[in-house]
């Protein structure tokens, strides 16, 4: 989330935000719109990053007045974030996608945004997190590269810490043996 706001001061201004206030819905969405993004793409991919969002952030607004912060913000849209990835996985199985394009691959890439700062590092990331199966890639991403707290993390996928900490392990271990193995084929 923002870096400037701890937890408590995330939890504040979605608690403000709650009663519609225009100022400071804005301002509580600005705060984590980035980081929930980040965290969509990490787990779903770049392509369909923007969508998600837009559906996670279109979930808050509508469940912002009953939030009470029982538990921190971050914890609570994090955990909404992931329910729209899972939701979307759900469908994408019902009802598969059809491209009408002669060349969709081309097309896809000539899409990607490039000259980025960064932007082959988050593209290698992005290829290693793709290889990590869902159940130990969002564990990852929440404590590696949110930044989250195992028992924030915990509590975002709504499972024991320990079962987080096992979660990171496997794939930090997954990750470090696909990037062996591509230096030795080297």
């Amino acid at each position: 989330m923002n870096p400037d706001l701890d937890d408590q001061q995330l939890t504040r201004l979605a608690l403000s935000a709650r009663h519609g206030s225009p100022a400071d819905v804005d301002a509580f969405a600005r705060a984590v719109y980035s980081d929930v993004r980040r965290f969509i793409s990490y787990l779903d991919g770049p392509q369909v990053a923007e969508d998600l969002t837009q559906e996670t952030f279109v979930r808050v607004l509508r469940g912002l007045p009953a939030f009470a912060g029982r538990s921190s913000a971050r914890t609570w849209l994090l955990s909404i974030a992931r329910r729209v990835v899972i939701d979307r996985h759900r469908s994408t199985v019902c009802r598969p996608v059809i491209a009408d394009l002669a060349d969709w691959q081309e097309t896809a890439e000539r899409c990607q945004p490039r000259g980025l700062p960064g932007w082959e590092e988050g593209v290698a990331l992005s290829t290693l997190l793709a290889e990590v199966p869902w159940e130990r890639r969002a564990p990852f991403v929440l404590t590696q590269i949110l930044g989250l707290s195992y028992a924030e993390a915990a509590d975002v996928l709504g499972c024991p810490i320990g079962t987080v900490r096992s979660r990171v392990a496997r794939a930090r271990a997954q990750l470090i043996g696909t990037i062996r193995a591509a230096e030795r084929s080297a």
